[in-house]
């Protein structure tokens, strides 16, 4: 995610704290934007479990075991 679209979900967090509040088009700007950062987010924590190794007290080291993935709820 780039550093304007983080920005842009920044404008639209303080716009919508304000007595005017966000347009029907900026919530639907703010819900898509959202959405795409956490599936970034989502996509970043799992690369990084993917590369993370334990090292056992004997020396050993293996991999994570991979879980199935939750079924997380809709918003």
């Amino acid at each position: 995610m780039t550093q304007e679209k983080i920005a842009r979900i920044n404008e639209l967090a303080h716009k919508s704290k304000t007595p005017e509040g966000l347009t029907e088009a900026e919530k639907q700007e703010q819900q898509a934007l959202r959405q795409e950062y956490l599936a970034d987010f989502r996509r970043s924590f799992q690369n990084q479990l993917e590369h993370t190794s334990i090292q056992e007290p004997d020396g050993t080291i293996h991999k994570l075991p991979r879980r199935p993935v939750p079924k997380l709820p809709k918003n």
